[in-house]
């Protein structure tokens, strides 16, 4: 069997017009052969498919066997980025993060037939609807997903702009099932948005990350040279919810912020063996050398992943960041897909790769230096409800409602969806501070307010805490006190 190899740092599958693959590093371009003689331990996957295919009563489709037997020998690794590839599914792997795509835009990884949300990508349908990252695939349009490819689940999420696809989560911070309606729309293909925060007389550049995609690098260069020219004194690089990306992004990004020859990350393979990825001058671009000396900090939380923590990684490990939120998602190895002669691909991790001070953050993530968590309406899923509720009811309305009557500083006593009279006390000091009569029920005007409320909360970025306490930061060691 012949395999042309090419390196991927691959985080998941972008749920979107198409699968995605994200982090790639360029191919190593080696050629294997493989064979086994006969007699030997593969001689019982054989009597296995002439058992089968001659003795089952269900009727089996053309390679449905060989399909299985290739599946399940990446599944029965244990790892959820190692995987099996149809011919279908490694054509879609292959499409860029470039362009134009139309989905729900979210990153998600196959653990053992699960799938699970590593982040929705900023401003997506996705993300709008409330999907969070670790939240896990059970329902898609009332279709429970039971033992189904990733083919499978692409094409049940897969459909045309303006359309709503229907799905159910398992979250497990809260052990309950989510019902989300998501309109499928273009995902945004810009990757960088830029802004400028002028705080006490002190100018500070701000930029988001959505992805390391394409051309990340050459936005990245546009928004600094923006920024700079309007005298920014320092940069915060949020990367909060950031699924990851292409290598080479985060590497040309994080040169732009150290010297040429820093070694920002390293490769390690199956022998322990360590090749350092070192910074360099990409030809295609040309980054203010100003970069290098303004202060940065980073924002992440548990949606940063991959591409993100090699970004926060090294500047962390190198002294040249100062890295503000929560834990970042922890994913630290690499994949190489490998092509087979059926057309489809295995997809498996053969190296880890490891910060500048060789730390191996799989799993745990990269700590942030200062923890600052935002309020839960950042998180919680604003959602339309038509039902009306009293008194001495009880139902997971009244729990979302008592949630954010609580994140908005109202005092309900009780989040279990019981309706008692704190709440009711509750919900009329709210609609009262609306401008708005209420005799204590939970009906579509409250909820509507309500909505509104959390949103104009959300949009304020004086309430966004992990900002605020960047800035503050920032603004002390710009004034050196």
């Amino acid at each position: 069997m012949t395999m042309r190899k090419s390196r991927f740092f691959a985080l998941g599958i972008l749920a979107a017009l198409a699968v995605c693959l994200v982090l790639v590093l360029d191919g190593c371009g080696k050629t294997e052969k493989t064979s086994h003689k006969s007699g030997d331990k593969f001689d019982v996957i054989d009597e296995a498919y002439e058992v089968i295919t001659n003795n089952a009563v269900y009727n089996l489709k053309d390679n449905d066997l060989v399909e299985g037997a290739l599946r399940g020998m990446a599944d029965v690794i244990g790892d959820p980025y190692s995987t099996y590839l149809t011919k279908e599914e490694a054509a879609s792997h292959k499409e860029s993060l470039a362009g134009e795509r139309v989905g729900i835009g979210a990153e998600i990884t196959r653990t053992n037939g699960k799938f699970v949300i590593v982040s929705p990508v900023k401003g997506s349908p996705s993300e709008k609807a409330g999907l969070l990252p670790y939240d896990e695939l059970v329902q898609i349009d009332g279709d429970r997903l039971e033992g189904e490819t990733l083919k499978e689940v692409v094409q049940k999420i897969r459909g045309e702009q303006g359309t709503t696809v229907k799905l159910v989560v398992y979250r497990p911070e809260s052990g309950k099932h989510v019902e989300l309606d998501i309109e499928r729309d273009v995902i945004p293909v810009h990757t960088v948005t830029t802004n400028m925060i002028e705080e006490r007389g002190k100018k500070i550049g701000y930029i988001g990350l959505t992805m390391f995609g394409e051309d990340s690098a050459k936005e990245w260069q546009a928004a600094t040279d923006l920024l700079l020219d309007e005298g920014a004194e320092a940069l915060i690089v949020d990367v909060r919810g950031n699924p990851g990306g292409y290598l080479h992004a985060v590497g040309n990004i994080a040169g732009s912020l150290l010297p040429e020859d820093t070694v920002f990350a390293y490769m390690e393979d199956v022998k322990g063996q360590l090749t350092p990825l070192v910074t360099e001058k990409p030809k295609e671009l040309n980054f203010n050398p100003k970069l290098q000396s303004l202060p940065i900090v980073l924002i992440q939380d548990k949606g940063s992943a991959s591409a993100s923590e090699v970004l926060s990684g090294a500047l962390q490990d190198l002294g040249r960041g100062f890295i503000v939120g929560t834990t970042s998602f922890g994913k630290g190895t690499v994949q190489e897909t490998m092509k087979l002669s059926n057309g489809g691909e295995v997809k498996l991790s053969t190296h880890k790769w490891l910060t500048p001070k060789e730390r191996w953050i799989h799993t745990e993530g990269v700590a942030s230096d200062l923890e600052v968590k935002q309020n839960r309406l950042f998180s919680e899923h604003l959602r339309v409800i038509a039902e009306v509720y009293k008194e001495d009811q009880f139902n997971d309305d009244i729990a979302y409602a008592q949630r954010l009557l609580t994140s908005l500083g109202y005092k309900t006593a009780r989040e279990d969806g019981f309706f008692d009279i704190e709440t009711k006390a509750a919900v009329v000091e709210f609609m009262s501070d609306e401008d708005q009569v209420s005799v204590g029920e939970m009906d579509s005007a409250f909820f509507q307010t309500l909505k509104a409320s959390a949103e104009a909360y959300r949009n304020d970025t004086k309430n966004d805490e992990q900002l605020s306490m960047s800035v503050g930061y920032l603004h002390h060691k710009l004034s050196g006190k």
